[in-house]
């Protein structure tokens, strides 16, 4: 669109990683808005509709069919001219699941109408039907795309200029399952201006003896947070071809891609971090190592990490939730990179609920909620991968014990504001206080986390 003078004309649109087990995630967006300021809350003046349309008429989208796999498309939820300036933060407020005081979409245009009724417009769907996703504070505050998590910085406009914003919505990490059964969104989401052009990030994962194709794998673009650990900005899974694409992507932002793949059968493989990957690479065929048994005959499939999170404030029990993460690290350019795993199915990192006593193991601190985590992941070394003349090579992965670092960070279940003290913790450890090493086809048991102070 063309903008106004002293204006910045910005057209929105969205992706989304592929869901999981749910084969459709219904949002209704009534509001898309960002601030120039790092430090603005909910209640600040000064936060500009990126979106006005949606004011007057919100609308409702699916969240794992926003694009078409493997297409540069924008869902164009609207556009609109605002105020020059870099705006730090974004923030999108959804309808509430309730008898709406304003627009709303039309029953013809709610998926969830029919399954589940007029006052519902958030849902989700899965083999066993329809079901309600719950909001916590999003129909008031917004899905929060705070400073870091703005891919290349923030986001600069000047007079007369026209950008396009994407947003991308991590769906799998966005939903957790509460001890109820009933589904709830705590939204993982990146955001960034992309080029004119849509350029993205593309190539094949391949067996690195066979050279075959790997349909399914998972590949996940990183980028580095304040700590300096790699954490995961977008994820896909490949096709039945083994390739992947994603687009559009923040314009200057450069990524580790990292990836791993459980096929069928069982059979596992490492993570292949391709690092320093910019805007506009197709990688090509991308080799990704089969585990080999240790012995004749031994597992040559993933290994699992379990373990307790527990959450007291004083000398009651904290209700929590906690986003458990696995890591790795490889030396890239003699320099240590740390990143999070992308984890196989049956894990459940994303949706640990620390609610209540009756799960709390012996040991655990008196009066302390619990919740527990089961991380499936490679029983391999990281390999590190090399993009140059059109070409990715891999190194032989690290020989000896394949070791694993665990984090957890907790939030406020109402909120999905941080808290405890301090609100993030890792262990390197495993129950017997040894390092944490992972076995293929067995089940490691980590160090206890324990958070205090979680008021």
């Amino acid at each position: 669109m063309a903008a106004t003078p002293g204006a910045t004309g910005v057209p929105d649109g969205g992706t989304a990683a592929p869901g999981g087990t749910f084969s459709s995630v219904f949002v209704t967006i009534r509001s898309i808005q960002a601030h120039v300021s790092a430090t603005a809350d909910d209640t600040s003046s000064g936060w500009q509709e990126l979106a006005p349309q949606l004011v007057s008429a919100p609308v409702q989208v699916d969240l794992l069919h926003l694009p078409a796999k493997g297409q540069c498309l924008l869902e164009q939820l609207g556009s609109t001219s605002l105020p020059a300036g870099d705006y730090q933060q974004i923030r999108l407020i959804l309808l509430a699941n309730a008898a709406p005081s304003g627009p709303a979409p039309s029953t013809d245009s709610n998926a969830c109408f029919k399954p589940l009724g007029g006052d519902v417009f958030n849902c989700v769907v899965d083999s066993s039907g329809t079901h309600m996703l719950d909001l916590s504070s999003q129909a008031n505050t917004g899905l929060k795309i705070p400073p870091g998590q703005i891919m290349g910085g923030p986001i600069h406009v000047a007079a007369g200029q026209s950008v396009d914003l994407n947003i991308d919505f991590n769906t799998c990490a966005s939903l957790i399952r509460e001890g109820n059964g009933d589904f709830r969104l705590k939204p993982a989401l990146t955001a960034g201006v992309v080029s004119q052009n849509k350029t993205g990030i593309s190539g094949q994962m391949v067996d690195s003896v066979t050279s075959q194709p790997i349909a399914g794998a998972i590949v996940t673009l990183q980028f580095a947070d304040k700590s300096g650990v790699d954490r995961v900005a977008m994820q896909q899974q490949t096709d039945s071809t083994g390739h992947f694409s994603f687009c559009p992507l923040a314009v200057g932002a450069v990524f580790d891609v990292v990836s791993d793949a459980l096929t069928p059968s069982g059979t596992a493989y490492n993570v292949t971090v391709v690092p320093n990957v910019v805007g506009g690479t197709n990688l090509g065929a991308v080799p990704l190592v089969a585990e080999t048994p240790a012995t004749a005959g031994a597992s040559t499939g993933p290994g699992t990490i379990q373990g307790t999170i527990t959450a007291i404030n004083g000398t009651a029990g904290a209700t929590i939730d906690a986003d458990v993460s696995a890591l790795q690290t490889v030396t890239v350019s003699s320099t240590s990179l740390t990143f999070t795993v992308p984890l196989f199915p049956k894990s459940n990192a994303a949706d640990v609920t620390v609610t209540s006593s009756t799960s709390c193991p012996t040991g655990a601190p008196k009066g302390a909620f619990c919740g527990s985590y089961t991380l499936v992941v490679p029983a391999s070394n990281p390999i590190v991968g090399t993009f140059a003349a059109g070409k990715t090579t891999i190194t032989s992965p690290a020989t000896g014990d394949v070791l694993y670092t665990v984090e957890a960070d907790a939030t406020n279940p109402a909120s999905d504001a941080t808290m405890c003290s301090p609100s993030s913790q890792t262990t390197s450890k495993d129950a017997t206080a040894m390092p944490l090493k992972v076995t293929a086809g067995a089940t490691t048991t980590a160090a206890e986390l324990d958070f205090t102070g979680c008021s």
